[in-house]
């Protein structure tokens, strides 16, 4: 709920004095809500998946300004591979509630991809504060969890999430065979 109603105040704030921009966010949002009602268990092209996690770094842009930045090298990875619906998204999400929007200078998320012979890697790596060491809030590993359980339910073995932590990063690696 804290990303629906940053969300909504995000867009009222822009209504007066940008409103191109609160329009933007508005069709960006319905686009979010979207892909949350439509069928979660089934498969999209990563391309998709891309385009909502976009939708969704742009809100919060609006919302944080100069305070958060993306690093994108994803062009590496087939963008008609198959991946779950909104699995990439609640990861994103967390590197921003659970990191960058701690630290008052704000910070960059890095979204690294690669394929491995016929397996997709997917890390994202954001950066720490003390009160995000110290806070860990339970949404954050119920995210992870239930993209744990999907790609395992969907690939076996062979789909998995992987967590490394330091005191300055969080760094999360999904991998899943690459199916299109």
């Amino acid at each position: 709920p804290h990303f629906l109603f940053n969300s909504l105040n995000t867009i009222a704030s822009l209504t007066r004095t940008q409103p191109e921009l609160a329009e933007e966010a508005t069709i960006d949002l319905a686009d979010l809500f979207r892909g949350t009602l439509s069928e979660s268990n089934r498969e999209h092209r990563l391309q998709e998946e891309w385009e909502l996690c976009r939708r969704y770094l742009h809100i919060e842009k609006l919302r944080m300004g100069e305070r958060l930045n993306i690093d994108w090298h994803i062009d590496a990875l087939p963008k008609d591979a198959l991946i779950p619906q909104l699995t990439l998204q609640p990861l994103l999400e967390n590197a921003i509630y659970h990191g960058v929007e701690h630290l008052p200078e704000g910070g960059t998320i890095q979204i690294n991809g690669e394929m491995l012979k016929d397996i997709i890697s997917i890390t994202i790596t954001n950066p720490l504060s003390e009160h995000s060491r110290s806070q860990q809030r339970v949404s954050n590993k119920m995210a992870q969890e239930n993209v744990t359980l999907r790609l395992a339910a969907l690939y076996g073995p062979q789909g998995k999430l992987t967590i490394d932590e330091s005191d300055q990063e969080y760094r999360l690696n999904i991998r899943f065979p690459y199916t299109r």
